[in-house]
């Protein structure tokens, strides 16, 4: 009788470690770039890694940085192992070794996701600044692109000169849907309204979108553009999959960071890495998602059921 409840209990152990261990496998390998920021990055990849890990599809490694100003010579990053790169990265330039790996992982088909001030990241960087298609401050003005704006239903491209970047107080406010048929905002409504953050605005840059998923309208009456401006979309470089949210701005700790504990942060988020990953998307849309009316909160960065 020993022997059976022995063998049993090994079956069930080693069915167990195989069940966890094929399931690991099949989570998409991601690798998060962090480690200065003008924004708090100590909580943002955190959170990220959160979000991603909680929706059972991502595994998620890091690789921060030396801190601001210290020897980057040693930061030399191997892209080739992950099917997803997210940058949460605004500081010292990184070694000319990493900038041609990422270049190339880029061009032979990598998963990019740009988050947030990531975009405002080397801007005298040509292949970055065609990798995010948008950026902002940094020094970036017309000698950095136009800027790129949502006007009579089509993307303006405006040669003006003046600086790139900004954004007005942090505020609720609606985004807009403008391609409802890309696996990413499919089924999502063509409105919602985002939780208290930065609405990021006059950003310049190359302008290679591919597919604009979500503008914004930049409220004068907070300092804002006062034109709908791209916040979520993908972009054009090379056989990459980049998607590039400026949603997300960090708050000051894991309780108050409403921006990305919004729900339609956090879904657009995980359909965008999803899609960049793998080309596609199986998440269904969740009943909490918001409404144009009224904005939804996942405040342990995760659905409540």
């Amino acid at each position: 009788m020993k022997h059976i409840i022995y063998r049993f209990y090994l079956f069930t152990v080693l069915f167990t470690c195989s069940y966890l261990y094929a399931n690991a496998e099949s989570r998409i390998k991601t690798l998060i770039v962090t480690g200065q920021n003008n924004h708090n990055w100590k909580l943002s990849h955190i959170v990220i890694k959160q979000i991603l890990e909680n929706s059972g599809l991502f595994s998620v490694d890091f690789a921060i940085s030396p801190e601001s100003g210290k020897d980057m010579s040693t930061f030399i990053l191997d892209f080739k192992p992950y099917q997803l790169v997210i940058l949460d990265y605004n500081g010292d330039s990184w070694p000319e070794e990493t900038n041609k790996r990422f270049v190339e992982y880029a061009k032979q088909g990598g998963g990019i996701v740009i988050y947030h001030a990531a975009d405002n990241a080397f801007p005298q960087w040509k292949e970055f600044n065609e990798i995010i298609a948008l950026g902002g401050w940094g020094n970036r003005n017309e000698s950095s692109g136009p800027w790129v704006y949502w006007e009579n239903g089509k993307l303006v491209k405006n040669y003006s000169p003046g600086s790139g970047g900004s954004h007005g107080a942090k505020h609720e406010f609606v985004l807009t849907e403008r391609d409802a048929k890309h696996p990413i905002t499919k089924g999502l409504p063509k409105q919602w309204k985002h939780a208290v953050d930065e609405a990021y605005d006059r950003m310049r840059g190359p302008g290679n979108i591919k597919t604009l998923l979500y503008t914004a309208f930049a409220d004068p009456a907070k300092n804002g553009s006062g034109r709908e401006e791209p916040l979520i979309f993908t972009v054009k470089f090379g056989k990459a999959r980049i998607f590039h949210t400026m949603l997300g701005h960090a708050g000051n700790s894991f309780e108050q960071n409403p921006a990305m504990q919004c729900t339609g942060f956090q879904v657009t988020l995980l359909r965008g890495c999803e899609w960049a990953a793998t080309g596609k998307v199986t998440q269904p849309v969740p009943d909490d998602f918001p409404t144009a009316e009224k904005s939804s909160l996942r405040p342990n960065y995760k659905p409540d059921h």
